[in-house]
């Protein structure tokens, strides 16, 4: 039976909070429990292991993500799209850094299929490429590009690893206005005759 008051929901939402805290890697279900003050058992009821309530996590947080991309990304293409992209990646990495690296696990591609905030940040991500006038299989380059670049920096960024004196809001504007170059010159994979 349930223990009342605790939800799949609210389970993820301390899991989120504890993420920020301690890190993604430390959530457990005995830490959970311990916060909602039941035995790690009667967790059970609501995630089935430890695996589970990190998906859920993981899309959880994924899904806080794209709905700050796509409050600043509405109405705006090009680089002005790009730079709103990436400043609200970039603030959230940071502001949240252990539901940062949730979205950074691997998640099954059934759950991913299934997951409508999964599937809106491939929308957004796309539609704000192809104003690029990108198309497959550029697109999911130009996807990897993105999120390869935005990740390092954040990483980077959060352990203390940028010690040179510039700015790093500095190197970020460059690093924007050097994908934005990149994306408007994409090197376009030949199509096929056959």
């Amino acid at each position: 039976m349930a223990r009342a008051g605790i939800t799949a929901d609210r389970l993820v939402a301390a899991a989120a909070e504890l993420a920020d805290e301690v890190g993604f890697e430390n959530v457990t279900l005995s830490a959970l429990a311990r916060h909602f003050g039941v035995k790690d058992a009667s967790l059970y009821s609501h995630v089935r292991n430890l695996q589970d309530l990190r998906t859920r996590l993981a899309l959880h947080a994924g899904g806080e993500l794209i709905d700050r991309i796509a409050a600043v990304v509405a109405g705006r293409a090009g680089k002005d799209a790009l730079a709103a992209f990436a400043g609200a990646y970039r603030e959230y990495a940071l502001q949240h850094p252990g539901r940062y690296v949730a979205t950074q696990i691997r998640i099954d591609q059934d759950l991913i299929a299934g997951s409508p905030a999964m599937r809106r940040t491939a929308e957004i991500t796309y539609g704000m490429l192809r104003a690029y006038g990108l198309e497959e299989p550029d697109l999911t380059d130009a996807v990897r590009l993105l999120r390869s670049t935005f990740h390092g920096y954040c990483a980077l960024e959060s352990s203390g690893a940028f010690g040179a004196p510039r700015a790093v809001q500095v190197s970020w504007d460059k690093a924007i206005d050097a994908l934005h170059v990149t994306l408007e010159h994409w090197p376009r994979e030949e199509k096929s005759s056959v």
